[in-house]
């Protein structure tokens, strides 16, 4: 019985990462109204998830400011007013105070704190996607090609984080936050994602040892990301941050990976890949100190 429990189990975790997988890389290429609108279904759950698991902790972030404070956000970035942002951060970080001000209770800091992280976190990293797929340059028409690398390298480092700790992982990685995670876990993760991120690279025209640079740095952050969320449900007594995915458990504990991994991304395309401005401008620094 245990056996067939753990069959079902597997499968439906298999299915439910097929469903999701094809739904958001249809809405990624599609990219739009399709785009943005998968992006308000995760942070809309992502958020009511993170709520839930800081009121385990005492804290009570106001999920309404959340919610509008990420619709914002996301329009923004639909219509790609990046220049907005730091505006629309801003309001809403003011707005956290002034509710904690007139209708919050206590912990009145903490509770001010966790609605901006709460908006930081689930909405304005997360729309970084938006952007990402939106960058163009004369070499790369979209960054559609990058955000198949990226997704590559997370899903990779998943599944070379599971197969090479559970056959080979001796040394635990992060024992308080996650005790399950270990070294040679981790180690065999980033070569699956770097292996992945090869890949992609020859379909996009991009440089394999630029591919290994950018495997390595989603990897990592991926894995940053994972432990993070470990940290957060740890801290508040919580094993899963929902039930709403079958077999995965919430929309936090299958997408942690992205939540930094996307801006990462998004940054080392804008700044490095599609546009070589901050090389230039540190060139011309030290030339000048010279």
């Amino acid at each position: 019985m245990d056996v067939i429990g753990g069959l079902n189990k597997n499968a439906t975790r298999m299915l439910t990462g097929f469903i999701l997988g094809t739904v958001a890389m249809s809405c990624i290429i599609l990219s739009g109204i399709p785009l943005l609108i998968l992006l308000y279904v995760f942070v809309f759950f992502a958020s009511r998830e993170y709520v839930k698991i800081l009121e385990h902790k005492g804290f009570y972030p106001n999920l309404k400011v959340i919610w509008l404070a990420e619709v914002v956000l996301g329009y923004i970035a639909y219509i790609q007013r990046f220049d907005m942002t730091a505006l629309v951060i801003s309001f809403f970080s003011i707005i956290s105070f002034m509710w904690v001000l007139f209708r919050g209770r206590q912990p009145y800091i903490a509770n001010a704190a966790t609605t901006i992280l709460g908006i930081i976190y689930c909405g304005w990293f997360p729309m970084h996607l938006m952007y990402l797929r939106e960058l163009s340059s004369p070499e790369f028409s979209s960054g559609l090609g990058f955000v198949v690398m990226m997704f590559t390298s997370i899903l990779l480092t998943d599944i070379g984080c599971y197969y090479a700790g559970r056959h080979l992982g001796k040394h635990k990685l992060a024992p308080v936050v996650s005790p399950n995670k270990t070294i040679e876990g981790s180690i065999g993760g980033i070569i699956s994602a770097i292996i992945g991120a090869v890949i992609i690279s020859f379909f996009i025209g991009f440089e394999w040892y630029y591919a290994v640079i950018v495997g390595l740095i989603c990897t990592v952050f991926a894995q940053i990301g994972d432990l993070c969320e470990s940290l957060i449900k740890r801290d508040a007594g919580v094993k899963d941050s929902g039930d709403s995915l079958p077999g995965h458990g919430g929309f936090l504990d299958r997408t942690d990976s992205f939540i930094f991994t996307i801006p990462v991304m998004y940054y080392v395309c804008k700044y490095f890949i599609f546009s070589n401005q901050i090389v230039s401008d540190f060139a011309n620094l030290i030339k000048g100190l010279f």
